[in-house]
């Protein structure tokens, strides 16, 4: 695995302090316009129990924020909102300029552009190199191959991959394999990445390496966003938590913790 300072010098040299610069890592929410905003949301899968019920969410482009709380307390429902692919039984949802609910199914596509996804389980291509497998996320959407033979091998240097571009997923550790998965979803540069348990199956130091990672992408300016039980990393991170329970949202707070604090 990549030691963290040489990944971090990696982003210096690739990113530069100008862009990193440009956005603020926690800017003040009622700064422009924001890239997530829920209002009054409600979701029902039946009738009798509300999965969600009077969400009001707003996130500012260029936050850090965790998502928090118990299995069942709809944070899963939470995430699939923001991907439009559950829509609320009530409320507005605003996702990077899209009003999800009023959204025609053709545009979907393109809302999804604008998100970055990474998952507890990678979803690599068994099949396909870390080359292959970042690559086809630009593919799918028409790019050239001079941009992504230009692009990948770039962002792939970023998480600090560059010696295992030729590698299977079968041939990389499970630390590896999430920083494959997170270049892929930032290959195409997204003004947000959606987070859901990035480090759900890491140890401890490799969960670090991957946070300080979504950290340093965070600075660039992208949105991240990121659904965790994952206690130690909240509590030492100190970003914003947005806590769910039992489908409310119980606290929202600024360089928040896990649980409440005594």
């Amino acid at each position: 695995m990549a030691d963290i300072n040489s990944i971090e010098e990696t982003l210096d040299n690739i990113i530069p302090d100008v862009n990193r610069q440009a956005v603020p890592t926690a800017p003040p929410r009622s700064k422009g316009a924001p890239m997530i905003l829920m209002r009054n949301v409600e979701k029902r899968y039946v009738a009798e129990k509300a999965a969600l019920e009077g969400v009001n969410v707003e996130v500012s482009s260029g936050e850090f924020v965790f998502i928090v709380g118990h299995s069942g307390s709809g944070k899963s429902t939470f995430i699939r909102m923001l991907l439009r692919e559950v829509l609320p039984t009530k409320g507005q949802i605003v996702v990077a300029g899209y009003d999800l609910a009023n959204m025609r199914n053709s545009r979907v596509p393109y809302l999804r552009r604008n998100i970055g996804c990474v998952f507890q389980d990678f979803k690599l291509l068994p099949n396909k190199t870390a080359f292959e497998n970042v690559a086809f996320a630009l593919q799918v959407i028409g790019k050239s191959k001079h941009v992504i033979n230009t692009q990948v091998p770039e962002v792939l240097g970023l998480v600090g991959l560059k010696d295992k571009i030729n590698s299977y997923p079968n041939e990389l550790s499970g630390g590896e394999q999430q920083r494959v998965s997170i270049a892929r979803a930032f290959v195409n540069r997204p003004p947000m990445l959606l987070c859901d348990e990035p480090t759900g199956n890491l140890d401890p130091q490799t969960s670090l390496g991957i946070m300080k990672l979504l950290e340093r992408i965070n600075k660039t300016g992208t949105t991240v966003v990121i659904a965790t039980h994952d206690r130690e990393m909240v509590n030492n991170m100190r970003r914003r938590v947005i806590a769910l329970d039992g489908g409310h949202v119980v606290r929202d707070q600024d360089r928040g913790v896990y649980g409440y604090v005594d």
